[in-house]
């Protein structure tokens, strides 16, 4: 888990980079490369406020992915407020 001040969401990503998505620590935020298809994903689960995740690493890596995951809560009092 980690803590950021801020996440950038970055849709540039090529398909033919290999990668599903790639995330890396950006200062104290996260910067996310996503394709455009999963932009325009993300895009409509923003509007609609549903949870999404966003798998990262190789198409075809095996191990352990990493994941980034944008989640609406009820209740605001349950997270970090800084």
């Amino acid at each position: 888990v980690t803590g950021a001040s801020f996440v950038v969401f970055n849709g540039a990503l090529k398909t033919s980079s290999g990668f599903l998505a790639k995330s890396s620590i950006v200062e104290d935020g996260l910067m996310v490369q996503i394709t455009q298809e999963t932009m325009e994903s993300l895009r409509q689960a923003l509007r609609d406020k549903k949870d999404f995740r966003i798998t990262c690493g190789k198409v075809d890596a095996e191990d352990v992915k990493e994941y980034v995951d944008i989640c609406w809560v009820e209740n605001e009092e349950k997270t970090n407020k800084g």
